[in-house]
Parts: structure tokens; sequence; C-alpha cells
């Protein structure tokens, strides 16, 4: 039977599977660089389109003028800081300035963290901002074994959103028909948070919050304190997945995949990696989750958790957050480093009194 004599439904079985066979493909043109010894497959394949689209989501807004080094304390005309006393009055307008472009909601500008009496805390975000200016400035200070000498800036995570678009909740699971117990064993749901597999959808409790050992290959033929089960295999998988996708590479760019454990065989950008785990940990555990009881239930997740940060929340698609462009640089006040502000009585710069004379 030649195709003019075929039901056109049959014709068109093969049209549907060759979609399907080629539906989770991407089209060309497509690069490769090499990121390890010839011949070991350490390659990262590239997307020239789709990176250009990523390279304009990560632009870097132009930073506002720099505010003069001299000037009065902050502390001496505004009331309640509690964060940025070693700035001056201009210095800490600018931050305040800056904070509302990249976080505030264009509605509410000031309004958002701030009443008519500037000076009270009323509102819970602005008791979370300070813990948020905070950690900015402890990422800065203390994690430049991962951030190194770029930094981040509110504007790193939030990129004009009031809350950053990634972000994570515990996630209940579904219960089964009889409500005696998970009917997924946490997994088999395909989500984005693991690329869409069957793995569990839930990786990082266990390691972005508590601290599960990351582990597949164990180190002993037999179990001997170093426990590598089916379970925790699948859980790394999915982390691994997700770390991957949030930073828009391949397995190789940490690792050599001939031996996912062996170290002396790894790329340096696993280091980094290790740090940024350990980063996020320590930022979901010490700032966030103890800022739980601020927020108003509406802003909570189903298990009546806060928000928490993975490597999406900064990375956002690519291997260095914003591309590796430093915004911090160009905002030395949230290095924590700034020099002790000038003796109250000198004049203060226009910029300074934008916000009023009484802030946190």
């Amino acid at each position: 039977m030649n195709m003019r004599s075929m039901p056109f439904g049959t014709a068109f079985i093969p049209l549907v599977g060759l979609y399907i066979a080629l539906g989770g493909c991407e089209r060309p043109p497509m690069d490769t660089v090499q990121g390890g010894y010839r011949g070991l497959a350490m390659e990262e394949v590239i997307n020239p389109r789709l990176d250009a689209l990523k390279a304009a989501k990560n632009a870097l807004p132009a930073p506002l003028p720099a505010a003069p080094s001299a000037g009065p304390p902050a502390t001496s005309v505004y009331q309640n800081i509690q964060v940025l006393k070693d700035l001056n009055v201009a210095q800490f307008a600018r931050v305040m300035v800056a904070i509302t472009q990249w976080v505030a909601p264009a509605d509410q500008s000031c309004n958002y963290c701030h009443t008519s009496n500037m000076a009270s805390d009323d509102k819970y975000t602005k008791v979370v901002a300070r813990r948020m200016l905070q950690m900015v400035r402890h990422i800065n200070s203390d994690w430049k074994d991962h951030v190194n000498a770029v930094g981040v800036t509110c504007y790193t995570c939030h990129r004009s959103n009031a809350v950053p678009r990634y972000v994570w909740y515990l996630n209940p699971g579904e219960s089964s028909e009889t409500g005696l117990i998970a009917g997924n064993a946490g997994k088999n749901r395909p989500s984005e948070v693991n690329g869409l597999t069957a793995l569990p959808y839930d990786p990082f409790a266990a390691y972005l919050l508590g601290d599960k050992n990351i582990r597949v290959i164990s180190s002993t033929a037999l179990p001997d304190g170093d426990r590598s089960s089916v379970k925790q295999t699948d859980r790394t998988y999915a982390l691994m997945i997700n770390i991957a996708q949030s930073l828009g590479v391949n397995c190789t760019y940490c690792h050599n995949t001939r031996s996912f454990a062996e170290w002396d065989q790894s790329t340096p950008q696993r280091i980094t990696a290790w740090y940024g785990i350990r980063m996020v940990r320590d930022l979901n555990n010490d700032f966030l989750v103890p800022l739980t009881t601020r927020f108003p239930p509406y802003r909570l997740g189903p298990l009546g958790d806060v928000a928490k940060v993975d490597c999406a929340t900064c990375h956002q698609g690519v291997f260095k957050p914003l591309y590796g462009e430093s915004m911090a640089q160009s905002y030395p006040e949230l290095e924590g480093t700034m020099a002790p502000a000038a003796p109250a009585g000198e004049s203060a710069a226009p910029t300074a009194l934008l916000l009023g004379a009484a802030h946190p």
C-alpha cells in the first residue's frame, strides 16, 4: 500500500513518534568546550542560542553614583540602625535606595519595609531585610572560598523581585489512598527540581539543610561506618542534577566521569562547589530558618517552614551568578569593611536626605 492509500491517522503515527523521540533534544547549533584531558569526555556542551537568552537575563543594572566617603555617621541622623552603623549618612542612603530598586515591589517602594515611622520595626519585611543585610555581609566577608572577590549583593538573588525566584520549601509529598504511608516514597514524581526524572523530588532537606554525607561510592568493600544505600544514591543524583541545572553545566564541570569520587581527577570548580554547598547550609540554618516565626503564614511552605536557598537562588542557570560580573565591588558598603564615619557635625550629603531622618 502506498502513502496515498494509507489512512491519514496511520500516516501521522510515524510523525508523532519522531516528535516524541526528538522532543527532549535541543536544536543546533551546539558548541563544546574541552574541560579536561582529551579522550576523557570532559566537555561542556553549549547552546549559543540559549546562552544569548541567559546573558540578557543576567545583565547588571547600572550602579548608583558612589557616595562621598566623608560625612556624619548615619547613626547621628537615622534612628534604630542595627547593622550599617559603620556607614556615613550618604553611604547609608545609597544602600537604602539600592535595596529599594533590587527588592521592593515598584508599587510599594520604601513602604514595602517601612511605616510612616521609618524607625519602627512593625513590618516583618524590615526585620527580615535587616537580617538579610547581615547575611550579605557575612557571605562577602566569611565565604570568600566560594564567592571569591566577586561577592554578592541583594540583587544577586532577588533580581528586582521581593522574593527570589528560586527558593525551596520542605516537600510533604503525596499521601497514599490509605493514608498510612507515603504513596511514592518521596520520588517517582518528575519535577523541575530533579530534572524531570523519577529521582527524589526533595534533594535539598538532607544536604542543604541537614548535613548528610553526599556520597554514592563506598570507600570500603563492606559496610564499615561508610554507609552508601540505594536511597542515598538516588538522593545524591537528584541533588547533583539540580546543581548542574542551577549552574547550566554538565557533570564534567566539576567531575571526571571515569571516577566521580576522586578529588585528584576533578576540576578546580569542584572545590568551589564544596564550599558552596556548605555556605548554603550555613545560610539556611543560621539566617533563614531562625526567621520562620517572623513571616506571616502565607509566606511559609505547606509544612510551615520558611523559604530557603539552594544553588539556583544565586546562579539562576549560569556557571557564575551574573556571569561573574561583580556588583559588590560597586557597593563596598556591603562588604562590611567601610572606614569609620566622620564625626557628627559635618553636613550631610543631599542624597542622604532622600529617606528622612529616621531609618532602620
